[in-house]
């Protein structure tokens, strides 16, 4: 459910504000976290993206999905908090989860393991690719929303995506024996 409104108002009411939270809070801190690898981090950009959303919510024209604006703010904000301090590389510790289905406990321990080696390769990508790749598989966002929010073409996406799959599937043969 989109809040359609929203491109209509020149201040939030804080109404609006948890509506925007509750829709979104998960897919902004999961992106945010996509981008920086850190928990901590990931909190403090989701909270960073709601009061910028809060206050700038006159600059919201409706041109895009209200998702994609609060990811385009995670997005830059990331980035702001890259470039003004120094981040260490950390290993994926929580995945996003899958819906599970009655398995046996062997069943689901073996797609666990499998699930978070794919994860790990897929946060070791450079971030170009990371990027495009957490977009499509996670957020399931078309290639032209993606084009959107990063600001590129379309056909950068495609290439990076493709890319990104490839490079995925050679760690996969390479590391794990997986075809």
């Amino acid at each position: 459910m989109e809040l359609e409104y929203v491109a209509k108002m020149s201040e939030m009411d804080t109404q609006t504000l948890n509506e925007m939270m509750n829709q979104y809070g998960n897919d902004i801190w999961n992106y945010a976290y996509f981008l920086t690898k850190q928990h901590a981090l990931a909190d403090d950009i989701a909270q960073e993206v709601f009061i910028k959303a809060y206050y700038g919510i006159h600059t919201f024209r409706g041109q895009s999905t209200l998702k994609t604006w609060l990811l385009t703010i995670t997005r830059h904000t990331a980035f702001r908090h890259k470039q003004a301090f120094f981040l260490r590389k950390v290993t994926l510790q929580d995945k996003p989860r899958l819906d599970a289905q009655s398995r046996s406990a062997e069943a689901e321990y073996m797609e666990s393991q499998y699930t978070d080696e794919i994860w790990r390769m897929i946060m070791s990508l450079p971030r170009k690719f990371r990027e495009v790749l957490v977009l499509d598989l996670y957020y399931e966002m078309p290639i032209t929303q993606i084009s959107e929010l990063l600001n590129v073409a379309t056909g950068t996406v495609k290439s990076r995506l493709y890319r990104a799959r490839k490079k995925v599937q050679n760690m996969l043969k390479e590391n794990s024996g997986y075809e």
